[in-house]
């Protein structure tokens, strides 16, 4: 039996799992008060502090650190990736470290792993499926500007682990499906998984695709080139406008779907508006990934936390079911697909990637 812990920071919370090969014994979350980080000035200096606390935690839960087989932290900002597990190794931890690729809390997830690793006798420290998963075909990298090609930041790890959770389910290999995953969450990204790849995918984070509950989504860009100019906006404001306070929370002031769902119930024609508006561009965007793969699709996969919103997905369904069969996986185990890709390693089912 392998023990694992998984380690997902965030920008005020700490979430860890722990596991048993696939059995999860434990789930919590650690909440971080804007008093706790004001101190702070870069996420990396934060790390003493976000371990002790899982340390902590973990004592306090009468479960002893020094049995576990593997610790994979969630992947941060780094360089662009294929998907897969990889060992942290020194290159890995200087790009966390330094946040040479981008600051975010998701930096700490490695580099607590591979501490509290060295820690541990024969102990391995991992990332998996980080955010900056790229598995983009050449052709999908290109923008209409040369200076700003189109990059993969995008949900690859809730993507991947529902990927693999059809197939099993199925009794199919993932190399030989196309499949449309579309992960509906604070952000969305709708993903064409061709041959065990993500072959083409929106950039979830940066402003492209569907705008969702706090994201502005595409934007025309000649407008978008005018407000930033128009003197009434700082940088850091319109990086906020884009992933923030955009989507939902520009047009009805809240951030949660099932929110807005309740305010149609109870007659907000605008709500209604706003939403049925989200959806469209979701399933736009599904229209677009099914070009991508030639109309050749075995089934669309709709996962994230907005899939538990029965609105959101009965008037999303209509829209895309005429393209393929459609499977609902409400929500994103994160800890869990975290655990079960440092299981796959210490079992020998799947070999650690090296990061350079």
């Amino acid at each position: 039996m392998y023990k694992i812990l998984s380690i997902n920071p965030g920008s005020t919370s700490t979430k860890f799992g722990v596991y048993e090969d696939e059995k999860e014994i434990l789930i919590d979350t650690i909440r971080h008060s804007a008093d706790e980080l004001k101190d702070f000035k870069k996420v990396s200096d934060q790390f003493q502090f976000r371990k002790n606390l899982i340390i902590d935690t973990l004592e306090s839960k009468g479960i002893d650190i020094s049995g576990f087989n593997a610790i994979v932290g969630r992947g941060g900002i780094v360089k662009p990736l294929a998907s897969g597990v990889y060992e942290v190794n020194t290159a890995l931890k200087t790009d966390l470290t330094n946040a040479s690729y981008g600051e975010h809390a998701s930096n700490l997830g490695g580099l607590i792993a591979l501490e509290l690793a060295q820690e541990i006798p024969n102990c391995r420290a991992f990332i998996a499926d980080p955010v900056v998963t790229d598995e983009l075909q050449d052709v999908a990298r290109i923008s209409g500007l040369p200076s700003m090609p189109r990059r993969s930041v995008f949900h690859a790890l809730n993507q991947k682990a529902m990927a693999r959770k059809f197939v099993k389910e199925n009794n199919k290999k993932y190399e030989d499906l196309n499949l449309i995953i579309v992960h509906m969450g604070g952000g969305i990204s709708v993903g064409a998984h061709k041959g065990g790849r993500i072959i083409d995918v929106n950039n979830a984070v940066d402003g492209e695709g569907p705008f969702s509950p706090e994201r502005s989504g595409s934007l025309v860009a000649r407008d978008l080139a005018e407000l930033c100019f128009s003197g009434n906006y700082t940088l850091d404001e319109v990086k906020k406008m884009i992933n923030g306070k955009g989507g939902l929370m520009a047009h009805l002031g809240i951030n949660e779907a099932h929110v807005a769902a309740q305010r149609i119930a109870d007659g907000d024609k605008h709500a209604e508006l706003i939403m049925n508006a989200m959806v469209y561009n979701i399933a736009k965007l599904v229209g677009s990934m099914a070009v991508v793969l030639q109309g050749k699709i075995d089934a669309i996969i709709l996962t994230g936390g907005i899939a538990y919103n029965q609105y959101v997905v009965s008037n999303l369904k209509p829209m895309i079911s005429f393209l393929a069969p459609i499977t609902v996986y409400p929500g994103e185990d994160e800890m869990g697909a975290l655990a079960m890709a440092g299981l796959r390693v210490l079992r020998g089912e799947e070999t650690t990637k090296v990061y350079k």
